[in-house]
């Protein structure tokens, strides 16, 4: 089965409850035996190195307890998938999503560019990092919110500043409210607030198929956004609406 997210808003469930819950699938079958960890304040990094990206983070100094659901070995960094922190605020990291050329065009992943030639040696070019990506997100958002809205709010944050070398949806959801970001090419992504009488089956594809620019510019009461995105949309001639920019 595809990696697939179900997401419930708490007037749609028995008991009222939020609920937010994923499957992991692989590219090739396999399945990657995972370890629940509790990570303490204390042993939370405050320098964060991703090992597929390479890039590094400082993070905050008050981050609050949290669980996490790493790959057992981590060779390719901690993966921490999903969790749920001392505030009562789950995260769900990521379900793998799509965009299209014209976004990309605009505005590119933030691949990792390795190192050609040695120190020293001419014409030698340094390493430039890449972006954030499903390895590091949970690490580096779920420790420093305290509500659904704040996780999305954080994510997108750092989306804006480091960027993102792939394409991911990622569910936030506390007592009250269900959050859902999906990222825009390198550096942009909207979110949209899951209505608390629906469900949502999402799997891996854009899911946000309508959005209210103006809510996300003003009153983020449904929906927000990256800070720039009407701009981008506009001068990249990116909506494609037969009544034009709305």
């Amino acid at each position: 089965m595809p990696c697939t997210t179900l997401l419930v808003g708490k007037n749609a469930s028995y008991d009222g409850s939020t609920i937010m819950a994923r499957n992991e699938d692989t590219p090739n079958g396999m399945f990657n035996v995972k370890k629940f960890v509790v990570v303490q304040p204390a042993d939370q990094p405050r320098h964060y190195k991703s090992v597929c990206s390479h890039i590094e983070l400082e993070l905050p100094d008050d981050p609050i307890r949290y669980t996490c659901v790493p790959d057992s070995v981590r060779q390719d960094g901690v993966w921490g998938e999903a969790g749920i922190n001392a505030a009562n605020v789950a995260m769900t990291a990521t379900e793998t999503i799509t965009t299209n050329a014209r976004v990309l065009g605009a505005d590119p992943y933030v691949a990792l560019q390795p190192a050609k030639g040695k120190p020293g040696e001419p014409g030698y070019v340094p390493e430039v990092p890449g972006g954030i990506g499903e390895e590091d997100l949970v690490t580096i958002v779920l420790p420093y919110v305290k509500t659904a809205r704040e996780g999305a709010l954080r994510l997108g944050s750092l989306l804006e500043k480091y960027g993102t070398y792939e394409p991911n949806a990622i569910g936030f959801c506390d007592g009250d409210e269900i959050w859902w970001l999906e990222t825009v090419g390198g550096h942009h992504w909207i979110a949209k607030r899951v209505p608390d009488d629906c469900y949502v089956t999402m799997p891996n594809q854009l899911g946000i198929d309508e959005f209210d620019l103006i809510d996300a510019e003003g009153d983020r009461k449904n929906y927000m956004c990256s800070s720039d995105l009407r701009q981008f949309i506009k001068d990249n001639h990116l909506n494609t609406n037969i009544d034009g920019d709305q």
